[in-house]
């Protein structure tokens, strides 16, 4: 689960830079977000399946609704690049369901375990900074982002929070460890 999570949230890390994009072209960026999309997938689904206690349960089965939306979205961005060999820009854009659900996931998470360390907060955290991209990044008739660098931005930075907090148990697992 923890891998999945991992994995997922660090093709959400590099996706929104414009230099990857410039790296890697249109189609290997939409790639990278359709890929981490059903890796946050996987591991919601493992999420559901293993946690322990109601809260738990709600706040995963919110959650994997939201990695359904984004890999809608995802795969949506994705046929359009490959369907738009012309098409200049980062071709993600936050999906707005998925990121509201992410947030209420969060705040079911962080109210029933928010006493037992940080993890609670660094994933809300992560939560609320996919759903500030996801409103920054709403298009406006003109073609143009309202503002595509705080949307590139907190996409990142969410998605860090979300790397950060899947790494979190297999390093403390580690260290534990070590210390028996």
């Amino acid at each position: 689960m923890g891998l999945s999570f991992a994995l997922g949230s660090a093709c959400f890390v590099v996706g929104p830079f414009p230099g990857y994009v410039d790296l890697v072209g249109v189609t290997g960026d939409a790639v990278t977000f359709f890929v981490g999309s059903v890796l946050f997938t996987a591991g919601g689904a493992l999420q559901v399946v293993l946690a322990e206690g109601r809260a738990a349960w709600w706040a995963a089965v919110i959650q994997s609704a939201g990695t359904l939306f984004f890999n809608v979205s995802t795969f949506r961005a994705l046929h359009f690049a490959l369907s738009s060999p012309g098409y200049d820009r980062l071709v993600w854009r936050p999906d707005l369901y998925g990121s509201i659900c992410f947030l209420v996931s969060g705040a079911v998470a962080y109210r029933a375990a928010a006493w037992h360390g940080w993890q609670p907060a660094v994933n809300l955290l992560g939560c609320v900074l996919f759903g500030v991209s996801a409103i920054t990044a709403y298009v406006l008739p003109t073609g143009s982002p309202v503002h595509e660098e705080i949307a590139n931005g907190t996409t990142s930075a969410g998605a860090l929070c979300f790397l950060v907090c899947a790494l979190g148990p297999l390093f403390s697992h580690r260290s534990a460890a070590r210390t028996k």
